[in-house]
């Protein structure tokens, strides 16, 4: 049977988290330090990785995943290491794949689930049930015969559909879930896609600890999938995940803005300091001291002035700038 449409339904909550998300994209993206900031990337990287294999029952801590990537030695189960090493290595080559390909599908199932399963980088052979914590068998996967067929009508759906790519992203996580494709690895598999789908619409997803949300709301994430389960229809684990979207958004946002006062406090105390020693400072001062452009060396003065830090005056034929004195 062809997944042509599958069952959800857009309500007007779902299209409210889809704008305010739009919004909260477009500020995130126009002045945000995850585009210059590799050591942010990376701390949110990691808090991804630990957050997607904590679900997955991983015990390491965060610190631990840390110093696994950082190459030092870590006292844990050699599979928990495994795992954060094997996540790290695809999440890292993201950028690599194509969304809708099978081919790379399976090739980061093999990459996630190297050294862990017999069947890594291979659509499961046999049957599978999803069990809760009680033992309690809650959804039958897929039978296995007709996983390849399911899975690439999915990635087709997705890639053809016209919806907005926060809304299908999420119906392709869930869809994903449903199908279980895998022997074991179909949790971290999902939310990685679902990251990468994002991130084809807007890069700054490689680098939002989405899943770490999730992580944080593990309970609630289970009952989406499970009250989604119930009804047919994966109305209530897109407004789940929107959700956790938003959620991670505001984190970076607000994590942005701190970074970014920090670093403007650092260019002004820097600039306080070269002040006591030189009655004057031009643009080429501020560059040489701070390693910026000239564009963005006039932006710091000017907005310096404008916080009544600094006077402008002419230096010659130049402008330069004093410190403000106060009566």
């Amino acid at each position: 049977m062809a997944l042509k449409d599958p069952p959800f339904e857009i309500t007007a909550e779902i299209l409210t988290y889809i704008a305010e998300i739009a919004e909260l994209v477009g500020k995130i993206s126009s002045a945000n330090a995850l585009s210059s900031s590799p050591t942010l990337r990376r701390a949110n990287r990691i808090r991804t990785i630990h957050g997607s294999l904590a679900i997955e029952q991983n015990t390491l801590s965060i610190e631990q995943v840390t110093a696994v990537l950082g190459g030092k030695t870590v006292l844990a189960p050699p599979k928990d290491i495994a795992e954060v090493r094997n996540a790290y290595e695809i999440y890292e080559h993201m950028d690599t794949l194509d969304a809708y390909s099978m081919d790379d599908l399976l090739s980061a199932h093999g990459v996630m689930m190297r050294g862990l399963v017999e069947e890594a980088g291979c659509f499961r052979s046999k049957p599978v049930g999803v069990v809760n914590q009680q033992g309690e068998i809650i959804h039958f996967g897929t039978l296995p015969d007709y996983v390849p067929g399911l899975v690439g009508e999915l990635l087709d759906w997705t890639k053809d559909s016209g919806l907005p790519m926060l809304l299908k992203s999420c119906v392709f996580h869930y869809e994903f879930e449903l199908i279980h494709p895998f022997a074991d690895g179909n949790g971290r598999v999902g939310r990685l896609w679902h990251t990468l789908l994002l991130s084809k619409w807007n890069p700054i997803f490689a680098w939002l600890p989405v899943e770490s949300i999730v992580h944080d709301r593990q309970q609630e994430y289970y009952e989406a999938i499970n009250a989604s389960n119930a009804e047919g229809k994966s109305t209530k684990f897109i407004l789940f995940m929107l959700s956790a979207i938003k959620s991670s958004i505001n984190e970076a946002v607000n994590m942005s803005d701190d970074l970014m006062d920090d670093k403007q406090n650092h260019s002004w105390a820097t600039v306080q300091d070269y002040l006591d020693s030189h009655a004057l400072i031009q643009n080429a001062d501020v560059c040489r001291l701070l390693g910026v452009s000239s564009a963005t060396a006039n932006r710091l003065l000017r907005d310096w002035v404008q916080d009544g830090k600094l006077e402008r005056c002419r230096n010659g034929r130049v402008w330069a700038y004093k410190a403000k004195q106060y009566s």
